[in-house]
């Protein structure tokens, strides 16, 4: 495989209030160098620390995905990280004045469609071949605390297959897949974020 990197063509920008923190926030997305991958900079600390989006800096996935390097942190980043993949990017600079993503609307949605976001700043090819992670093997994983399970299973194409279950009649159990990235726009980007009543 070795198709191109992308980015953004021009900037755009959000104002929003963060879930958990209840603070306002702005934040721009911005074109970003090739092999930069997606990067918030928080533009409200001193010397504008920088913070990946790397796996390796998830401190928490409860009720949201929680990035920290250095003691700095980026709450509920998975709407945002979602949409950008989404929609086939690589490197984006995600310049943000306070700890927490605006949750918008609470979905993926708002990023790709509603303020044409993403689509409006355009995308644009770098002279840079992509780098894959290619699964050899099935690999799974459980987490001991609560149960989640992922498994990686060796595909020519990438895709995706989910499941929850809460243990209630409410929801039930829920399910969601798609066979290409491409799909991820009208099947997946307006799930939203909910909670239960008792959760409050």
């Amino acid at each position: 495989m070795s198709d191109k990197q992308k980015t953004l063509a021009s900037e755009y920008t959000f104002n929003g209030v963060g879930l958990h923190t209840g603070r306002e926030v702005t934040m721009t997305l911005k074109p970003a160098p090739v092999n930069t991958g997606f990067v918030f900079v928080r533009t409200d600390l001193e010397g504008n620390p920088h913070i990946e989006a790397d796996a390796n800096y998830v401190t928490s996935t409860e009720r949201g995905t929680t990035i920290e390097k250095k003691g700095v942190k980026i709450h509920t980043t998975e709407h945002l990280l979602a949409a950008l993949t989404g929609m086939d990017l690589d490197n984006v600079l995600i310049e943000i004045n306070n700890s927490e993503v605006p949750i918008l609307d609470g979905s993926s949605a708002i990023f790709i469609d509603k303020f044409e976001a993403v689509e409006k700043a355009g995308i644009e090819e770098q002279d840079e071949d992509r780098e894959y992670f290619v699964v050899k093997e099935i690999v799974t994983y459980t987490d001991p605390e609560t149960g989640s399970e992922i498994t990686a299973i060796p595909a020519d194409e990438y895709q995706v297959t989910t499941m929850v279950d809460f243990g209630t009649k409410v929801l039930g159990t829920q399910n969601a897949s798609i066979k290409s990235m491409s799909e991820f726009k009208d099947e997946i980007a307006n799930a939203r974020t909910f909670s239960f009543l008792h959760e409050i």
